[in-house]
């Protein structure tokens, strides 16, 4: 899920959960150092969208893939279902 700035068609608080057979998962990963999208925003969203997975990664920014172990905490989380 990227959740970001614009004017939007619709609300995104009004998505239903895509897998309401526990037939997959959403993860919303959060840099708590993120100058660009502000952390308010995606903790609101989080706690308001209870299907939402929200990891948030202490001294991480906007670039959080690219800090430390991120990136394979991310895909061990994409793939471990997948063997």
């Amino acid at each position: 899920m990227n959740i970001a700035f614009g004017k939007w068609e619709f609300d995104p608080m009004d998505i239903e959960n895509p897998f309401p057979n526990n037939d997959g998962e959403v993860h919303l990963w959060m840099g708590d150092e993120d100058r660009v999208v502000p952390l308010t925003l995606q903790r609101y969203i989080a706690k308001q969208v209870k299907w939402v997975n929200y990891h948030e990664v202490i001294g991480a920014g906007h670039t959080l893939p690219y800090a430390d172990g991120v990136a394979g905490d991310i895909l061990k989380k994409l793939l471990k279902d997948q063997s």
